[in-house]
């Protein structure tokens, strides 16, 4: 009988024995004090729908995965009134294909009364930062290349260096310049150069001071 062991060709090169496996990231979980609002927002903001639910915890997808996003919810989970100062996660991020998609949520985000906290052009990335029901931040992104390997080399150049957080925006200048006809590069070089900066601080959730 042939094992799986044996199904590897005799000539073939095996892996080094420190050869790393690397896997693909599955999901988040995250315990919540407020289960049902938390499986809600999800499902506004990026369509997430529960693969299963109990008074428990739920596990929600918004693809062909199982699920994406799992949560917890015990009479134990409370909120932490010092969150923002304390070691842990900042954010998840989710990647649309195009431009007009992300501007087109923030549009109907808004409609709902769903705000950013912060929106960031950080070069490579144009990046919306919305606050979900616990106060965890969730990056709703594009990248300005379309492609990971390109997006990558800019990040490895000089210019991010220079400044690797990025250029503050403002939704709605940039939306009206959307409106008006302006295409994905053009955004993006006027959001990059400031020339949206919004006329109120920016709150990213970090302690900086």
């Amino acid at each position: 009988m042939m094992t799986a062991m044996s199904q590897t060709s005799p000539g073939a090169p095996r892996p080094a024995a420190d050869a790393i496996a690397v896997p693909t990231l599955h999901h988040v979980n995250l315990k919540t004090p407020r289960l049902e609002e938390m499986i809600d927002w999800y499902g506004l903001v990026v369509g997430m729908r529960a693969t299963y639910a109990f008074p428990g915890g739920a596990w929600l997808s918004n693809d062909a995965a199982n699920h994406r996003l799992a949560l917890l919810s015990t009479p134990l989970v409370r909120d932490d009134p010092e969150k923002l100062v304390h070691a842990g996660i900042h954010h998840t991020a989710f990647e649309y294909g195009a431009l007009d998609e992300l501007l087109r949520t923030y549009v109907r985000l808004k409609d709902h009364a769903v705000l950013p906290h912060s929106v960031l052009d950080h070069g490579m990335t144009l990046s919306f930062y919305y606050p979900d029901p616990d106060g965890n931040s969730v990056e709703l992104q594009v990248d300005h290349f379309g492609d990971w390997a390109r997006s990558t080399e800019f990040m490895r150049g000089e210019r991010f260096a220079q400044d690797p957080i990025g250029t503050y925006v403002d939704p709605e200048q940039l939306i009206a310049a959307w409106r008006a006809g302006a295409a994905a590069e053009e955004l993006h070089r006027r959001a990059y150069g400031g020339e949206f900066a919004p006329a109120e601080p920016q709150d990213l959730r970090v302690p900086f001071a």
